[in-house]
């Protein structure tokens, strides 16, 4: 078998073989060379210890008790790192998580049999060699995820594999095999075992796949997603359906729908995506027709993006971008919008989620059943924000005085006065951006000067 192992990976493995040891490539590595998909990472196993690896290596590092040593190195001109583990034996999960000891193994089969899926339990010798004792390939051949031995025993050993096996399904397009799957629904409860850092991780892996939907769909037909996003799960069953109105499907279909049709590559934007509506089942009323309405449903929805963000670890930046789009989600469009109106927009979301804002809109409109991604509405719309956008946006630093003129004009020292003045100017000039020049504001600070002070 013809393999394109890189140079750096091959000169790793040839040390060790010098020294006299076995050494295979191993993993999510071999699953990737198979596939002909690009490797990321590259794993390494041997009967060498750590001590052993070390010995060779200088420069690795060794920092877990878990037998696996980091190699600096260099993979097609980028910094990288080469894992190398000792074959090795797990004792008992009792976090569901983490073995409680880790043994040195005595050959490659007892390394392969601890792996979480068959298609994940491959070997590989430099010269493509494969050590299969568990048919990963024939699965891989058949595109099916199976658990490695007992399905019973893998997700109990490790809670963060109910996620991996939707994950690594999703990420390949493959089917979860029956016997493996009525494991993971048996086992559901215990992803309340992993820390929610582990996963967000593999949700936004799951989110970054161009089959993001149907990994969702997995999650909940599983009985996972009620664990990791309950919140989503109140939309079940709760209607949309209004006499000439576009949604046809309930809250929690239409915020599926919405992250399939999102045409956004970030997680970020397709998490805030998938739970844009989520705030609808709390403020669900009806009107005095009898006809369900979700008033203020963005507000509730930003509030509750707030602590599931918060909840799942994500970065600030992360949380706010997330929050910002649901609260303003709601935005309205028409022909007869000022560019005031269009600049508050802007400002309102921050110029670099205008983008993210239009396709969480897009995803919001095919999610709700219309036929077209953007009406003429949102077309005219979104031209004039790249009007406003071709210049850099009006803020309160384009003014055309600032707050020393206004200490000169009012002979004041500093104090909360000029900022008051200043924004009522910005407010001003925005309405009309002829006005911004230095005669008019200058009188205009003489006048509201006169107006604070009364």
């Amino acid at each position: 078998m013809e393999t394109s192992i890189p140079e750096s990976v091959l000169k790793v493995y040839e040390n060790l073989e010098k020294e006299g040891f076995q050494v295979f490539i191993v993993g999510g590595s071999v699953r990737d060379l198979l596939l002909k998909r690009s490797v990321k990472d590259w794993d390494l196993t041997t009967n060498a210890t750590p001590d052993e690896i070390v010995k060779i290596f200088p420069d690795s590092f060794y920092d877990n008790q878990f037998g696996t040593v980091g190699i600096p190195t260099e993979i097609d001109k980028k910094a990288a790192v080469i894992e190398v583990t000792t074959f090795r034996n797990d004792g008992e999960y009792k976090d569901k998580r983490h073995p409680e000891s880790v043994s040195w193994g005595r050959n490659i089969e007892e390394d392969l049999k601890r792996r979480d899926f068959t298609i994940n339990a491959i070997a590989m010798q430099k010269d493509g060699t494969l050590i299969d004792p568990f048919g990963g390939k024939k699965d891989m051949d058949e595109k099916i995820i199976r658990a490695v031995g007992d399905a019973n025993l893998r997700f109990k050993e490790d809670a963060l594999r109910l996620l991996r096996a939707v994950r690594i399904a999703t990420d390949l397009k493959f089917t979860i095999d029956e016997e493996t799957k009525n494991k993971i629904l048996e086992d559901a409860n215990l992803i309340k075992n992993v820390s929610w850092e582990r996963i967000k991780n593999e949700l936004f892996r799951i989110l970054s796949s161009k089959n993001a939907y149907g990994g969702i769909m997995s999650l909940y037909d599983l009985k996972l997603l009620e664990y990791i996003l309950p919140e989503l799960m109140e939309g079940v069953n709760v209607s949309q359906k209004r006499p000439g109105r576009h949604h046809t499907e309930d809250v929690f279909t239409h915020n599926l729908l919405s992250l399939k049709f999102c045409p956004s590559t970030d997680p970020v934007v397709k998490f805030a995506t998938l739970i844009h509506d989520a705030g609808k089942p709390r403020v669900e009323k009806k009107d005095e027709e009898g006809l369900v309405i979700f008033h203020n449903h963005e507000l509730v929805g930003a509030k509750m993006a707030m602590q599931i963000c918060d909840r799942l670890k994500f970065s600030k930046k992360e949380r706010d971008k997330v929050v910002n789009l649901i609260r303003w989600h709601m935005f309205s469009v028409n022909e007869n919008q000022t560019d005031s109106a269009i600049r508050r927009f802007i400002r309102r979301v921050g110029v670099e989620n205008v983008k993210d804002m239009m396709d969480l809109r897009v995803g919001d409109r095919l999610g709700g059943g219309t036929q077209t991604a953007e009406s003429w509405r949102l077309k005219l719309f979104k031209q004039k924000i790249e009007e406003q956008l071709k210049p850099a946006p009006f803020s309160i630093n384009d003014l055309a005085v600032d707050g020393n003129d206004i200490m000169n004009i009012l002979k004041i020292k500093p104090s909360k006065r000029i900022g008051e003045i200043l924004q009522k100017l910005f407010e001003e000039i925005d309405e009309d951006l002829s006005k911004n020049n230095k005669e008019y504001l200058e009188k205009r600070v003489e006048e509201l000067g006169k107006e604070l002070k009364n």
